[in-house]
């Protein structure tokens, strides 16, 4: 009842400030979450999972598989001018591991054509990673790893984060901040210094959730509940 009070609630938000709600309770809509996979795929499969959610009955479930042709992803591009916030519940079937994965990934038009703001791991962590120069948020020395946290596996995790127009990055697991994964401009943070060089302000296009590999980790992840909006969310 709760979920469904939230999610009506949500939709009499105007469009500028609501653009997405979904639970795929009425199915897998691939017109409005459709594939994606950049220059090739091979090997990576999305579905719709009747016996796993996080709430109600459906899920939509992503094997990826190794290798970066191995990726595969699906989403919207209705995403809002401004403030962006995503929020989405997942699942994992592995852990994150030293080797560089992305699970979601945004054509990013401030880094200019073809490439992507992308979120994942490496090191154990979670993890930012800008495409066009390969910075990642935070840095990976054992001071940046230590400020970030690993993905639990096995169980639905409540990941939301936050993309102003300004410059600002901020993240949430289970709606405790991951300082790691925070940046604000004019705000110092000495595990950032890699993706503070540059001026670049994210102006994502897409929101897209998956999984690519840089080598040859493989993984399984469910996604459901996904809420795009202007406005912070949280995991109510």
């Amino acid at each position: 009842m709760l979920r469904q009070l939230v999610l009506l609630s949500l939709a009499l938000i105007p469009g500028s400030l609501a653009q997405v709600s979904e639970g795929f309770e009425n199915g897998w809509d691939q017109s409005a979450w459709p594939t994606y996979a950049p220059d090739c795929s091979q090997g990576g499969k999305v579905t719709l999972d009747t016996a796993n959610a996080h709430s109600g009955k459906n899920s939509m479930r992503v094997d990826g598989g190794g290798g970066y042709c191995g990726h595969i992803f699906f989403g919207t591009s209705k995403v809002p001018t401004g403030d962006v916030y995503v929020r989405a519940w997942i699942k994992a079937s592995k852990a994150l591991t030293a080797a560089h994965v992305t699970f979601i990934t945004m054509p990013d038009s401030a880094q200019g054509n073809k490439k992507h703001l992308r979120i994942g791991g490496q090191n154990s962590i979670l993890m930012f990673n800008r495409e066009s120069d390969d910075a990642t948020l935070p840095d990976l020395s054992p001071q940046g790893v230590a400020t970030s946290a690993a993905l639990p596996t096995g169980s639905w995790q409540c990941f939301e984060y936050h993309l102003g127009p300004d410059g600002t990055i901020e993240t949430w697991l289970n709606d405790k901040v991951i300082t790691g994964l925070t940046s604000k401009p004019g705000t110092a943070n000495p595990n950032a210094a890699q993706w503070q060089r540059s001026s670049i302000k994210p102006k994502v296009t897409a929101i897209n959730f998956g999984w690519e590999s840089y080598g040859g980790d493989t993984n399984t992840f469910w996604y459901d509940d996904i809420v795009v909006s202007s406005t912070r969310v949280g995991c109510a």
